[in-house]
């Protein structure tokens, strides 16, 4: 099985290639700028056409929350237009297509986790790219799978835990949001999960398809939380610690507004693909070992 990767140098992209690195018959291809260039209408389809995959996987986005307030046509573009016009082209090879999507696609007032079925409603223009991106694959594609995940953090890349770590190193006092609720995810488990999907479709199974997916990890927190935890795990390995302070969101205002509770339930995913996220701080403990290995 051949399989597209788009953002060769994201998170999940990464993780994807090193997690198809131990399975032969899984064939993964990351391709990032300048060969494929979202910004650039019938880039992606070029690719498409280059590598024949018989999936793709779309792991590339604009992901600048706050930003996005100001680029709004930027943030369309990449995250909405690009992903249907991905998706139309796989159709028309006959080929599976993977949305990756986001959290921030509901508002965050409903208590408990949310299912696939609940009602999304994005509060900034993020969130509303990234539905109007699942919309648009939804329209182009018949074979298609969308996957929502949140909070994503790895060994690689920008992230949260890598900037509460590199932010240790220089100060005593970490002030963090402890009103915002969601699902620490790492990427490299949200790589071992898409695997798991990839390998029923390899076995000539169509479980999935046209369907959406949640597939964070298991368990939540806050950011204040997750910092805590981050910290633990530095504090264990003799890293550079800092204190961790919460606050509430409106004591950290930001340009986009983020939902204060998008804690997702992985259970159909696991249903159908008999793969379940690992207890988020372990995965955490796992990441930082790697990070300190790096130091």
């Amino acid at each position: 099985m051949r399989v597209l990767v788009t953002g060769v140098e994201g998170q999940l992209a990464r993780s994807l290639v090193e997690r198809g690195a131990a399975r032969p018959q899984i064939e993964v291809i990351a391709i990032g700028r300048p060969r494929l260039d979202l910004e650039i209408p019938g880039s992606g389809a070029q690719a498409i056409a280059d590598v024949q995959p018989d999936v793709v996987i779309n792991a590339a986005a604009y992901t600048a929350v706050d930003q996005a307030e100001d680029e709004p046509d930027r943030a369309f573009r990449i995250n909405a237009e690009a992903a249907g016009e991905m998706a139309a082209a796989t159709e028309s090879f006959g080929a599976r297509f993977i949305q990756i999507s986001t959290d921030y696609v509901f508002d965050g007032r409903k208590d408990g986790p949310y299912a696939e079925d609940a009602k999304p409603n994005p509060l900034g223009i993020y969130g509303r790219t990234k539905l109007a991106g699942e919309e648009a694959v939804r329209l182009a594609n018949p074979h298609r799978t969308i996957v929502r995940t949140a909070w994503v953090y790895s060994p690689f890349g920008h992230n949260f835990v890598k900037t509460i770590i590199g932010a240790a190193g220089t100060r005593d006092v970490l002030n963090v949001v402890d009103d915002q609720h969601g699902n620490p995810s790492s990427a490299l488990d949200l790589a071992e999960g898409l695997m798991s999907l990839l390998e029923v479709w390899r076995g000539g199974g169509a479980a999935g398809l046209g369907e959406t997916y949640h597939l964070a990890g298991t368990g939540s927190t806050t950011w204040c939380g997750f910092a805590q935890a981050i910290m633990a795990e530095c504090r264990k390995r003799g890293l550079p610690v800092a204190e961790i302070r919460p606050i509430a969101m409106v004591d950290w205002p930001t340009k986009a507004a983020r939902p204060a509770n998008s804690v997702m339930s992985s259970a159909k995913f696991a249903r159908d693909f008999g793969y379940t996220m690992p207890q988020w701080e372990n995965s955490l403990a796992a990441v930082v070992d790697r990070l300190a290995a790096e130091v």
